[in-house]
């Protein structure tokens, strides 16, 4: 996400409160709270090579506990 630069100033004989509220008002404006929350739950789609290697990890698991059972070593409920 690009940098955004929101600049507020205090002007004379502006109290700390007003000065608060015209800066929270700007961030409203430009769009970075609504931004940030968008992209908060935001999951990456996993590679085509991890996705490849769950799917030989299950199968060489699959294939083990396979030969598990025909020996009598596992018990299937």
């Amino acid at each position: 996400m690009a940098n955004t630069v929101i600049e507020i100033k205090k002007n004379p004989n502006e109290n700390n409160s007003s000065v608060l509220r015209r800066f929270s008002r700007r961030i409203l404006e430009s769009g970075i709270i609504r931004k940030i929350k968008g992209a908060r739950y935001n999951v990456r789609q996993e590679s085509k090579l991890k996705i490849k290697k769950s799917a030989l990890k299950r199968m060489a698991r699959r294939k083990e506990i396979e030969h598990l059972k025909k020996l009598g070593k596992m018990v299937t409920k």
